[in-house]
């Protein structure tokens, strides 16, 4: 019976599922693919060496793997915390009902365990059909011989399977207890009331711009003055990073509508004023998520940049082959790091968006009760979705400026070629993706706050 009212839960709740089921997919077909990356290459028409060089290739990625599955872990537990917040209205209806909590969650579980399963053969699917463009890329990289072929690895398949279910095992887990530590009257408001977040506020505003500012010349200077100890000191330079990152966002977020407070003629004209308090509010308490998304992103694209740098770019006249075939390992595995870093972080920043889109939705209802237009309306949703996305995508490439210096000085030591052209390729890359994910961000926030006006509007004039 449970597992009869879970799947009715998931067919109902269609459109919230939709957004679940693709970043679990997502997450499934990216960890499968960069699993599989090495077995790409014992389909192709390999000599001796390439096979020799395959066998470092494949101890290096597995034992990077761990920090891919972390990435995928943060995301999974992310869209598990966007799928609570939309059904708790729901759960709390069933608490009301007279169903014991221990059911309700009961119900929950067996919902991650349906929508986890059908997300994993999804994504286990299409990443067996997008073989061979994940082969194409690794024959590019290691200059051998390709064929279209499709490729079904059993070992990656059974390692994303095994990683998939151990994420979604404690992500439910954590869900479950979320759900247990919850009152029925938060459950029945949770949707409508806003996702809090804990922020310290130990010192003034222009303070933490001076502590900001020193972090932030602290790793610039380093990376591109001391670039070992930056190498060495990577992992806490770039928590430093995101905490000097997220203050500078959560200040920009707080001066912007206190400087157009000063010009009344345009913070009064259409709703500029509602979408400015919405970009104080959400950036302001969601400045750490996006710091962490501006971050990942810039080192996504870094190392983007330097995986071709060190691989193709080692191919120009006058390179040496042998050390082509050497880097061509490392090249690999900053190509594929760096572009799962890039969707894994846009791919966050998408649910933080539509978890905001969803705590809107009362706003946008008294909205239309006052009389707004629609148009005005969908402007506005435009405007603060391109604001989150376009501050962290901007700051990135501020970031990049000095990993990229750094990164040009090593490819110009080990005599890499056509450095520029690599850099403006990868960065077009990663603005593509960008865009991409912005429509579609928009187009589901865009459904799930103004569908259910015009839903009403139709129903009211029937």
């Amino acid at each position: 019976m449970f597992v009869k009212i879970a799947f009715g839960n998931i067919r109902r709740s269609l459109s919230d599922y939709s957004v679940y089921f693709f970043a679990l997919a997502l997450a499934a077909c990216l960890l499968y693919s960069f699993t599989a990356s090495g077995d790409y290459l014992l389909s192709l028409d390999l000599t001796d060496d390439q096979r020799g060089f395959y066998e470092t290739c494949s101890s290096i990625t597995q034992a990077f793997s761990v920090f891919s599955v972390v990435v995928f872990a943060f995301l999974i537990v992310y869209a598990n915390r966007f799928i609570l917040r939309r059904r708790s209205r729901e759960f709390g209806l069933y608490q009301l009902l007279g169903m014991e909590p221990g059911l309700v969650a009961r119900i929950l579980c067996y919902e991650n365990v349906l929508v986890g399963l059908l997300s994993l053969a999804a994504g286990i699917g299409a990443g067996v059909l997008l073989s061979p463009l994940m082969g194409s890329v690794t024959a590019f990289v290691f200059n051998a011989p390709w064929a279209f072929r499709i490729a079904l690895s059993q070992n990656a398949a059974l390692w994303t399977a095994e990683c998939f279910a151990a994420i979604m095992a404690a992500a439910t887990l954590l869900s479950v207890r979320d759900l247990g530590k919850r009152t029925l009257i938060s459950l029945m408001d949770a949707a409508s009331a806003p996702e809090k977040i804990q922020r310290i506020r130990l010192f003034p505003p222009v303070m933490q711009g001076i502590v900001a500012a020193v972090l932030l010349a602290v790793v610039w200077g380093m990376c591109i003055l001391q670039p070992v100890q930056f190498i060495m000191l990577m992992i806490p330079l770039g928590f430093a990073a995101v905490f000097a990152t997220g203050i500078v966002f959560r200040l920009q977020a707080q001066r912007r509508p206190r400087r157009a407070r000063n010009h009344p003629d345009r913070y009064w004209q259409g709703l500029r004023c509602f979408t400015l308090r919405q970009i104080e509010e959400r950036v302001s308490s969601g400045s750490n998520a996006l710091a962490c998304t501006c971050v990942l992103s810039a080192v996504g694209i870094c190392m983007m940049v330097a995986g071709f740098a060190f691989s193709v770019g080692m191919r120009g006249p006058g390179s040496s082959a042998g050390l082509a075939d050497t880097m061509a390992p490392v090249g690999f595995i900053g190509i594929f790091y760096g572009a799962t870093f890039l969707v894994s972080a846009m791919a966050v920043l998408a649910l933080q968006l539509m978890t905001a889109a969803s705590d809107s939705q009362q706003r946008f209802r008294l909205l239309e009760q006052l009389g707004c237009e629609r148009r005005l309306m969908e402007r506005s949703l435009r405007s603060f979705v391109g604001y989150c996305f376009v501050t962290p995508t901007a700051f990135a490439l501020v970031h990049c400026v000095f990993g990229l210096l750094l990164i040009g000085f090593l490819a110009l030591v080990i005599g890499s070629q056509s450095y520029g052209l690599v850099c403006a390729g990868c960065i077009g890359f990663a603005l593509a993706l960008f865009g991409v994910y912005f429509l579609l961000t928009y187009a589901v926030s865009k459904r799930m706050l103004l569908r259910p006006l015009a839903e009403g509007e139709g129903a009211a004039t029937s």
